[in-house]
């Protein structure tokens, strides 16, 4: 009777494993999405497209698709490292939609680069106000739908080995509509009021020698970008941001790297309240709701564990902290909110992770779906 049993049990659990598709197959299925784990540079740009649902207090259920490109632009240059297209697009149930771009192109052996970050969404969003005492202020925050479009190009000259100086725009527009529903009324009470249009030049110095930008394993970054937005240039109001950051990458093993960054954004002048600095977003202080905790200076910093699995796995597992003030005098006198999580990581083309994040923060928590590195 028990022996029985047992070829029972084993032959369920067979029959079971052999329902499951095996690596092979899965391989098989994401061949037409153009997933692999080589580059085609026969291509002129080797594209891959990675269809999924997600489900976010904020969003509710939701589709997104990320569409990935490879490419060279001069097929003979053998110094530039390859240079990457993202494109990623979303809608849910609350009726958000949402589109995100990302390039990094390398020209002339590594000579020159020209990056490119876009938004374009019209989404469902949360306004506290400004400082810490406003963030805290959960029950009271104003509900918006966020109409917004945002661009920055850059264009960079490489002046030594490893220096790049940059010069770029910045376009931010934002009209904050269905507002009116909050007896508060805190995006109508600054200046700007519901719509503001930032425009700017900007000017950047970097020295960058990280292996891969969009998923670095070796090398590091260390940046300084000012702008500065005027009537002149298109924008609403004059005021100045300057961006500080600084991150290395260490691999510890084959398959594994430790990462870890430093962020500062400090901004002065008539500072409109959609792009006041934030703490918390996808990339940095993850696990608190993007816009919550925002102020004219914010600092942070996080370390990063990231190790490749077997196949297309891999996971990741961060600690970090930040702080924020009015002004840049005062932030040591802030308190600090932490975050931490950790992440899994899914190879759909060569290097480039679609990752799945889940962030932690006193009392908050967040997941994210995009596609990249965080940093």
């Amino acid at each position: 009777m028990i022996t029985l049993a047992l070829s029972g049990l084993f032959a369920c659990n067979s029959n079971a494993h052999s329902l499951l598709p095996d690596r092979v197959q899965i391989d098989r299925w994401l061949r037409p999405l153009g997933a692999s784990d080589k580059f085609d540079a026969t291509k002129r740009i080797d594209w891959g497209l990675m269809p999924g649902p997600f489900y976010t207090p904020e969003l509710g259920l939701g589709l997104g698709i990320a569409a990935v490109g490879i490419y060279r632009p001069d097929a003979s240059d053998s110094t530039s490292q390859n240079s990457t297209m993202t494109l990623s697009g979303y809608v849910s149930s609350t009726g958000a939609l949402g589109l995100n771009f990302n390039n990094y192109t390398f020209y002339a052996g590594d000579r020159w680069r020209f990056f490119l970050d876009g938004t374009l969404n019209n989404t469902p969003a949360y306004f506290w106000g400004q400082g810490f005492a406003a963030g805290d202020d959960n029950p009271d925050k104003q509900k918006y739908r966020a109409q917004a479009l945002a661009l920055k190009p850059v264009i960079y000259r490489r002046l030594t080995r490893f220096t790049y100086l940059g010069i770029g725009w910045s376009l931010d527009m934002l009209h904050a509509a269905n507002s009116g529903d909050n007896r508060y009324h805190r995006i109508e009470q600054p200046p700007q009021g519901a719509s503001s249009l930032s425009s700017g030049a900007s000017a950047e110095l970097s020295w960058d020698n990280r292996d891969f930008v969009p998923n670095p394993r070796s090398g590091q970054q260390a940046r300084i970008r000012y702008t500065h937005y005027a009537p002149e240039t298109g924008s609403d109001t004059r005021f100045e941001a300057l961006n500080l950051h600084y991150s290395h990458y260490h691999p510890l093993t084959d398959s594994s790297v430790l990462a870890w960054e430093l962020y500062g954004e400090f901004t002065q002048g008539q500072v409109p309240w959609n792009m006041l600095a934030q703490l918390g977003n996808s990339h940095r202080m993850r696990g608190y709701y993007a816009g919550r905790y925002r102020d004219k200076n914010v600092i942070s910093g996080q370390l990063e564990l990231r190790k490749k699995l077997s196949w297309r796995h891999g996971i990741v597992a961060w600690l970090g902290a930040g702080t924020m003030s009015p002004s840049f005098h005062q932030l040591n006198n802030g308190r600090w909110l932490p975050s931490t999580g950790v992440g899994y990581r899914f190879e759909f083309k060569p290097r480039m992770n679609i990752r799945l994040d889940y962030g932690i923060g006193k009392s908050s928590s967040g997941f994210y779906f995009q596609v990249g590195e965080a940093f």
